[in-house]
């Protein structure tokens, strides 16, 4: 027997995948991650999250936010989100990615049908009113450069997987929704 992907997958009792969770600043990616992978946690299932916290303070942390840094920074949690997906985890990456290139660049990076791009759509100004650390205000003072939705773009996806409305559903509902749609497609398990 060899000791590849699908095995270590099937020893887990689940199928890989990486949940992409992108949208603006405050738009309520980490949240509901967090409130997924408690869910997952729950049934027994192997996670590991990935976010702009753990990620830019440590394997990005040489990076700033042009737009050059923001390509690099998504390439490199492309490939880490790649290499738990080799062990078998669900993964679950919290990143604004602004572009659709580079979110089509992370998708063909992984095996077909695991990378489940989930879009939370909430409007700028809900995202603005939620912004607990005043990132937007800063930005629109002019002391923050290349803030997406202020200086820089934020590219909706065309044909995400899912699209979490915000401003009509709780973090918690919102979870559950992406939980069926993993137990639907057979990401969970017997």
């Amino acid at each position: 027997m060899d000791v590849d992907r699908n095995a270590l997958a099937e020893q887990k009792g689940q199928k890989p995948a990486v949940l992409w969770f992108t949208g603006l600043s405050g738009s309520g990616k980490s949240t509901i991650a967090n409130a997924l992978q408690k869910r997952l946690f729950a049934l027994g299932k192997h996670t590991f999250s990935l976010d702009g916290d753990n990620v830019r303070h440590g394997l990005n942390r040489d990076l700033g936010f042009t737009d050059a840094d923001r390509v690099e920074n998504i390439r490199r949690v492309a490939n880490v989100a790649k290499l738990m997906s080799d062990a078998g985890l669900i993964t679950i990456v919290s990143f604004i990615s602004p572009f659709r290139a580079e979110r089509r660049m992370a998708r063909n990076m992984m095996a077909d049908g695991e990378f489940i791009e989930i879009h939370i759509d909430t409007p700028l100004d809900v995202a603005e009113q939620r912004d607990v650390k005043g990132l937007y205000k800063k930005a629109r003072a002019g002391e923050i450069q290349n803030f997406t939705g202020i200086s820089s773009p934020y590219e909706a996806p065309e044909n995400p997987e899912l699209r979490i409305d915000t401003v009509n559903r709780n973090p918690d509902d919102a979870a559950e929704e992406i939980l069926d749609y993993l137990k639907e497609h057979g990401f969970l398990g017997a």
